[in-house]
Formats: structure tokens, C-alpha cells, sequence
């Protein structure tokens, strides 16, 4: 069989399969997974979570920093006595030691609030990012059911964007949105809302 029989051969049997392909339409939803995850309860309280560990992070910094403005403020006491030219050498050399212990010791104390605020901002940043992958593998597990359950071909995204930022769907024919029914699914155990102020 020479190429063009074969590309002839080829074309004929794809032209025969085209109606059958037709007659079974493809069932397709488009699901907003950046919806289903903003608004999903856990979500709400593990953003909530991190932001009162945020909060306790910074509270212990600022106590550091009142230490270090406090050490600050006796370094500048220091200096003032060492300007005074009434003062002996002796007694200037002892203001002098002690001005730079406590320099030392307010470098130290900085570094240490440095270091401590990153190791605290890394352990929390990894931990809601674990959070966050499970509460995005929940999701589309979730999705995964359901397209299953009602028999679609594909579910597609529509909250996603291309690598030039341009949605990744820009239109959609008789697709339907499942995003609302997800939703609900997603939110049946949450906890009922608390009133502001209120705990």
C-alpha cells in the first residue's frame, strides 16, 4: 500500500466515525474552584487561625522592640554622661565599658528579634500553605465526585488564567456551572455564625 492509499485509507475512515462522534455530545461544567475556596467555612477559619498566630507573632515583637527602644534609651543617658567634661577619666572609662556592653547587648537582642521573627513567619507561612493544599485537594476531590456522579467528560476551571494572565475559558456553549451545588455541599457542616464581638 503506497502512502497516498494509506493517507486516502486513513481519511475515509475518520470521515465515517465523524457522525457517530457528533451524534454522542460531550457533557460539559465549568466549576469556580476560586470561589469554592474563598468561601468554604474552613478556609474562613484557617485564615482566621493564621491571623491570630500573626497576631501573637507581632505582640511578641513589639514587646522585643519596647526592650530594645528601652536599651536604646539608656544608651542615649550613657552618651550624655560621657559628654560631660566634669566627669573623671575613670569614671568615663566605666560609662564607656558599660556603653558598650550594652550596645553589644542591643545588637544582640535585635538580631535575635530578626531571627525570631522570620523563624516564626516561615513556620506559619509552611503551615498554612499545608492547610491551604489540603483544603484545595478537599476541593477537588469534591469536584472530581461529582463529575463522576453526573457524567461529565470534562470539568473545567473558569477561574483559572493562562501564563499571559487571559482567562483560560472565554466562552462556554451549553456548559453548566457547578460551582453553587459545590458550594452548598462544602458549607452543609458549617458552624453557625457567630455574632461580632461574641465569642
Amino acid at each position: 500500500m503506497t502512502f497516498r492509499q494509506l493517507t486516502l485509507a486513513a481519511a475515509t475512515a475518520l470521515l465515517f466515525s465523524l457522525p457517530a462522534t457528533a451524534q454522542d455530545k460531550l457533557k460539559i461544567a465549568t466549576v469556580d474552584m476560586q470561589t469554592l475556596f474563598k468561601e468554604y467555612h474552613r478556609t474562613t477559619e484557617a485564615q482566621r487561625e493564621v491571623n491570630v498566630e500573626r497576631a501573637k507573632i507581632q505582640q511578641n515583637n513589639n514587646e522585643r522592640l519596647e526592650t530594645i527602644r528601652a536599651l536604646e534609651g539608656e544608651l542615649q543617658g550613657l552618651r550624655k554622661q560621657l559628654d560631660d567634661p566634669s566627669l573623671s577619666d575613670k569614671r568615663k572609662q566605666e560609662l564607656f565599658k558599660d556603653f558598650q556592653m550594652k550596645t553589644q547587648e542591643g545588637v544582640a537582642l535585635d538580631r535575635e528579634r530578626r531571627e525570631f521573627l522570620q523563624r516564626r513567619n516561615t513556620a506559619l507561612n509552611e503551615k498554612m500553605m499545608q492547610k491551604m493544599r489540603g483544603i484545595l485537594e478537599e476541593i477537588r476531590k469534591l469536584v472530581e465526585d461529582r463529575a463522576k456522579s453526573d457524567a461529565y467528560d470534562y470539568v473545567f476551571d473558569k477561574s483559572g488564567l493562562s501564563t499571559s494572565q487571559v482567562p483560560f475559558l472565554l466562552y462556554t456553549k451549553d456548559a453548566t456551572d457547578i460551582t453553587a451545588g459545590l458550594l452548598g455541599v462544602l458549607n452543609k457542616d458549617a458552624p453557625a455564625p457567630t455574632p461580632e464581638g461574641g465569642k
